[in-house]
């Protein structure tokens, strides 16, 4: 039987699970939740995991207060490719060689991502235009027609963690693994269609990596800044991997897995 009593719940988004997939699996293994009213407050990515906020009961009257939270994030970005969602979960738009990419070139780029700039909403994404979410339009009308909005997020921190390189067979394996944890029409097929056409699980090629921790305000899009960055080095990019560590106060350490 559902209670009026609120609360908020720290959960752990697997890779692979959509927001809703989490509430449902909390149903399935917290079966005191099973008739309870449940939402998310910050929606995250297939391809993203981490930190997801679960409002329980009358806590859904305050939803507006949770959403307006900062977050914090730990996102791998890989530079050679760029994608139309720029996470690995899109479809392969641009590559090329990445010898320009160096760690003080990495480093002076997210530079200027610290503190207020406008970012545009990605192509694929739940933000509304026309009543229509601009996934929908990028899957099935085309944005040819569309000016696509933007919005003014604060960066507050934002610092290069590590490099890496990655080599070509192990980023395959990775992608083919990461795609596999997705259900339902993600264009998962054709997305891998076209990874294969661009990668070989016997090349010998190495893509460069950059670990980069960013803390920032309700509404950032990580994976447009791992874009943005590579656009800004002239080198396509995409957000490889990508964890939220904390939303406000609520911290990775203590969500329930």
């Amino acid at each position: 039987m559902a209670t009026n009593k609120g609360t908020i719940l720290n959960l752990y988004k697997r890779l692979g699970e959509t927001p809703r997939e989490r509430l449902e699996r909390l149903r399935r293994e917290k079966p005191r939740y099973e008739n309870e009213v449940l939402s998310y407050a910050g929606r995250l990515d297939p391809m993203a995991e981490g930190v997801l906020l679960a409002l329980v009961g009358s806590e859904n009257n305050k939803r507006e207060g949770h959403l307006n939270l900062s977050k914090e994030y730990v996102v791998d970005i890989l530079f050679g490719f760029a994608t139309d969602t720029y996470d690995i979960l899109g479809k392969v738009k641009a590559s090329s060689d990445t010898d320009s990419i160096h760690k003080k070139g990495i480093k002076e780029g997210l530079w200027d991502f610290q503190g207020t700039l406008v970012q545009e909403y990605p192509p694929f994404s739940s933000k509304t235009v026309e009543g229509k979410s601009l996934f929908s339009w990028a899957r099935n009308f085309g944005l040819d027609t569309l000016v696509l909005p933007q919005k003014e997020v604060t960066v507050y921190a934002i610092e290069l963690q590590g490099i890496y390189k990655l080599a070509e067979p192990a980023l395959l394996s990775y992608i083919e693994d990461s795609v596999a944890k997705v259900n339902g029409d993600f264009r998962q097929e054709e997305i891998l269609r076209l990874w294969h056409r661009n990668l070989s699980a016997r090349g010998d090629r190495e893509f460069p990596c950059a670990t980069v921790r960013i803390e920032c305000s309700s509404g950032t899009y990580v994976r447009s800044i791992a874009n943005r960055l590579g656009e800004n080095l002239e080198v396509p990019a995409l957000a490889l991997h990508i964890l939220r560590t904390k939303v406000g106060e609520h911290d990775i350490k203590k969500a329930l897995r």
